[in-house]
């Protein structure tokens, strides 16, 4: 596996080694061992995985309490994924940083506690699997809005596709009024 650090030092994008022959390929998508030689010394508790449809935004999602660290990846399409820095106290608080995840390139990227986590399909469906360190806690789950003009995120909206949005997400609050952390 290859760690690469992204423009948040914190957010790191994992390259797994893929073996490929004439019957398909194989890759490690976790080895505890390689993580914590990297630095990241985690734990999961919950796995999660969810299809979506072209056009779909998720996100941008974080827990106050009970807060989540996820390793994500995507088993079939394309999507952008985002993280932002959610904690007050870091240098980098309101950045975000963007990379492509596809079922093609097999990139994962970890994103630590303190960030708030979405993604957006650019593919005709993905499905998107999450390896979280903490439980879903419905209580202490926040929405950052995805377009908050504060933040900045230029996502790669695809020209003609309608965009999907919950409920939840659409009532998204923006950062200079969103609770974050210290």
């Amino acid at each position: 596996m290859k760690f690469v650090p992204t423009a948040i030092p914190d957010v790191v994008m994992i390259e797994p080694r893929v073996f490929a022959d004439p019957r398909g390929f194989f890759l490690e998508s976790w080895n505890a061992k390689a993580f914590a030689d990297a630095g990241l010394d985690v734990a999961f508790v919950q796995d999660n995985h969810s299809k979506s449809s072209r056009g779909t935004l998720r996100g941008l999602h974080y827990q106050l309490q009970h807060t989540q660290g996820k390793l994500v990846r995507v088993t079939h399409g394309e999507v952008f994924d985002v993280a932002v820095d959610l904690r007050r106290s870091s240098p980098t608080f309101g950045r975000w940083v963007g990379v492509t995840l596809s079922a093609e390139n097999h990139r994962m990227l970890w994103v630590p506690p303190g960030f708030g986590h979405g993604f957006y399909v650019v593919s005709e469906s993905a499905e998107f699997l999450y390896k979280c360190t903490d439980l879903y806690d419905p209580s202490s789950e926040r929405s950052l809005i995805w377009n908050d003009p504060d933040v900045g995120i230029e996502w790669p909206l695809v020209d003609g596709s309608e965009l999907l949005l919950s409920d939840k997400d659409r009532k998204g609050k923006r950062l200079a009024e969103a609770e974050v952390f210290a």
